[in-house]
């Protein structure tokens, strides 16, 4: 083979392997503009599902405790005190107590369903209530009573009843309204979101007196 021949070849091939390669990176250049949103969507949605998950954990928590706290509370004044005031410090950060939008107390069947005909008492949280704990201290929190067809003086926790349709002690159970409101950028994403609404409810046995 003749020198210039190969060097002619030589010179003509190199040109087209630059070309191929800028050609190469310009189309993975386009390729991962065209996959990045959807894996950083996926992203977002995965950080945002933790913390709307935590949420939920969080208000269960709080419901759970709090009719807990109404069980062992009666029909003692300052009841619903202390249910609120947990509810408050049981719903921490990441969730935000801030995010609640009521909080029913009601009285319930012993399979846990809203006892027929309903009785609740609501609480929205707007505004704020100063009442009286237990131990006779004050505490102002950012609730207003809405409904009162379930007052702390009805509850039953008298083993024999207390008259009526209350035969025996009363089951009691709390439940919170929530909102989640997105914390990522992923509402950018979806068209028309800005959160989720849910809520928890967990019945307690009230403890039972002679």
């Amino acid at each position: 083979m003749h020198p210039s021949n190969a060097n002619a070849r030589g010179t003509a091939v190199r040109p087209r392997r630059r070309r191929l390669g800028r050609r190469s990176e310009g189309q993975s250049l386009v390729e991962f503009a065209l996959v990045f949103p959807i894996f950083f969507t996926l992203f977002l949605g995965i950080v945002e599902f933790a913390f709307a998950f935590n949420a939920l954990l969080s208000v269960n928590f709080a419901s759970r405790n709090a009719a807990l706290a109404a069980a062992e509370a009666g029909n003692a004044a300052g009841a619903d005190c202390v249910i609120l005031s947990g509810i408050e410090s049981d719903v921490s950060a990441p969730a935000r107590a801030s995010s609640i939008n009521s909080v029913d107390i009601y009285r319930a069947q012993s399979n846990g369903l809203a006892y027929t005909p309903s009785t609740v008492t609501t609480y929205a949280r707007t505004g704020s209530t100063t009442c009286t704990m237990p131990d006779a201290t004050t505490r102002t929190l950012p609730y207003t009573r809405t409904l009162n067809d379930y007052p702390e003086i009805d509850r039953c926790n008298v083993i024999g009843g207390c008259g009526g349709t209350h035969t025996t002690v009363d089951h009691v159970g709390v439940r919170i309204y929530y909102t989640h409101s997105f914390v990522t950028p992923l509402k950018t994403f979806v068209s028309g979101g800005s959160g989720m609404s849910f809520d928890r409810a967990n019945v307690m046995r009230m403890e039972p007196i002679l």
